[in-house]
């Protein structure tokens, strides 16, 4: 399927443990066109261990890869954004826009655990609500803690947490725990995002198409066009997306997606 996008992808060259280069982002970038990505949110690291990275920084750096995309015909359009790890400022930073959010839009965040461990995220989410924006947390069946008390999962999208699981782990690149969590997730509606986490053209490659034809196969074509083009391009152009569990069930041939609450 074309038209798909990438919502969680360490594309900017140069600035953490993403892309090294300019060349690793072409390559990068080449390899997202040909799965059938169109847009990509680049999102490098903000606060914890990448407190240097501002958001002016990152807009600079973002339209100047466009202006590279563009110079050498790679049909791509990369927006702002940053993979935030959760600190008590974050919030500060979003008010200010030092601290990106999805797009630059202001309505979603990119939210960050350490993978070691996980801790309540409900104030966290109800300081975004207060300011008007919803927490996508990115990679939970990668969380140590998340993997220990799947049963919290469920909890969260009903708090309104939106859950952004990494394209790799439904393919088996992150290990059986990981692609075991995701499949669970995924039959249970409880995803509203696939993306990539790139970091390089050799090691965590963008994989997002081979994950929507994953998708395909565990829930259908519908849920898997939501995960991954319909959801993640509200992100990308600043548009609401519904909060909550969505309601799967297998009818006698395949996977279809119904909307919360249906028969």
């Amino acid at each position: 399927m074309n038209g798909l996008v990438d919502i969680h992808c360490h594309l900017l060259p140069g600035i953490d443990d993403g892309a090294a280069d300019l060349e690793a982002s072409l390559a990068m970038a080449r390899m997202s066109v040909e799965q059938g990505v169109e847009t990509i949110v680049v999102t490098p690291h903000q606060l914890g261990a990448f407190e240097c990275n501002r958001g002016d920084d990152i807009r600079r750096r973002t339209a100047e890869l466009q202006a590279e995309l563009t110079r050498h015909d790679i049909p791509l359009r990369v927006l702002p954004g940053a993979d935030v790890r959760i600190e008590d400022h974050m919030i500060a930073g979003l008010q200010s826009g030092d601290v990106l959010s999805l797009g630059d839009h202001r309505r979603h965040v990119l939210l960050e655990l350490p993978h070691e461990l996980y801790f309540p995220l409900e104030p966290v989410l109800n300081g975004l609500k207060r300011i008007g924006m919803a927490g996508v947390l990115s990679h939970p069946e990668r969380n140590a803690g998340l993997l220990a008390r799947q049963d919290l999962i469920e909890s969260l999208v009903d708090d309104g947490c939106l859950m952004q699981v990494t394209a790799g782990s439904l393919v088996g690149g992150f290990g059986p725990d990981s692609q075991a969590m995701a499949e669970r997730m995924a039959s249970r509606g409880l995803i509203h995002f696939l993306s990539t986490d790139g970091h390089s053209p050799k090691r965590r490659r963008p994989r997002l198409g081979e994950a929507y034809t994953r998708a395909v196969e565990l829930v259908g074509e519908d849920a898997a066009r939501l995960w991954c083009s319909e959801n993640p391009r509200a992100v990308a152009e600043g548009r609401e997306v519904v909060p909550g569990p969505i309601v799967v069930r297998k009818p006698r041939r395949g996977w279809s997606l119904f909307s919360r609450g249906a028969a």
